[in-house]
C-alpha cells in the first residue's frame, strides 16, 4: 500500500532504497536517540530493509519531488508492538534524516498513518514512545495529538545494549475524531 500527503509519499521499502537509507541512517544523530545503532554500510542497510523494514505497514518516507527514501514510519499492530497492547491497537515509530529535521515532514507523515490506522485498519488506539532526551520525537507526538500515558524507567534496550527511560504516549480513536471535528470547526 502507498499513502500520500501534501508533500510526501509513504511507500513500501525496496532493496534499491539501500543507498539512500544508508545516507541518512549512518548519521549518529539519528539512530541512537531512536533506539538503534547507526548503519555501517550500504550492505548493512540492504539487510535491514530485507529483515526489518520490508514488512506490512512500514513505509519509506519520500518527498513527492523525487520519491527517494529520507526516513521511515511504521505501525506495529498488537503483539508485533514493543508495548503490551491488544490486537486492535498499534504502535507508531518513525525517524527522518537530519537534513529534513524541522520541516514538519514527520508530523505530516504521522498524521496520515494515524488516519490510515483508524479509518482503514479500524484500530481503536495508537501508542508511541520516545526515549528520555529525544525532545524532537516528543514534539512530533504532541503535534499529532498523542497524550502522555506513562514512563518506563531503567529498561534494558537490547539494540543499543543500554539502560534507558522511555515515555509512552497514546491516542484513542475517539480523541482523534474529536480533534478532527474541532479542526474542521476552527476552519469554518
Amino acid at each position: 500500500m502507498t499513502l500520500y500527503t501534501k508533500r510526501l509519499i509513504l511507500r513500501p521499502w525496496v532493496e534499491s532504497d539501500a543507498e539512500s537509507l544508508y545516507e541518512y541512517a549512518k548519521d549518529p544523530a539519528v539512530g541512537p536517540i531512536a533506539g538503534w545503532p547507526p548503519h555501517t554500510s550500504v550492505d548493512n542497510s540492504r539487510e535491514i530493509i530485507k529483515d526489518i523494514l520490508a514488512v506490512d505497514e512500514t513505509y519509506a518516507v519520500c518527498l513527492k519531488t523525487d520519491n527517494i527514501a529520507i526516513g521511515s514510519i511504521g505501525l506495529l499492530i498488537g503483539k508485533a508492538s514493543n508495548i503490551d497492547i491488544s490486537d486492535n491497537e498499534g504502535e507508531i515509530g518513525y525517524w527522518i534524516g537530519v537534513p529534513f529535521w524541522g520541516q514538519g515532514l514527520i508530523p505530516e507523515a504521522c498524521k496520515e498513518l494515524i488516519r490510515h490506522a483508524f479509518e482503514d485498519l479500524k484500530l481503536e488506539k495508537l501508542w508511541c514512545g520516545y526515549f528520555e532526551g529525544n525532545d524532537k520525537s516528543k514534539r512530533v507526538q504532541e503535534k499529532c495529538g498523542f497524550k502522555y500515558h506513562h514512563t518506563k524507567k531503567d529498561i534494558y534496550w537490547r539494540l543499543m545494549d543500554e539502560i534507558r527511560t522511555e515515555h509512552i504516549t497514546c491516542l484513542s480513536k475517539k480523541s482523534w475524531i474529536e480533534d478532527q471535528q474541532n479542526e474542521l470547526l476552527a476552519n469554518i
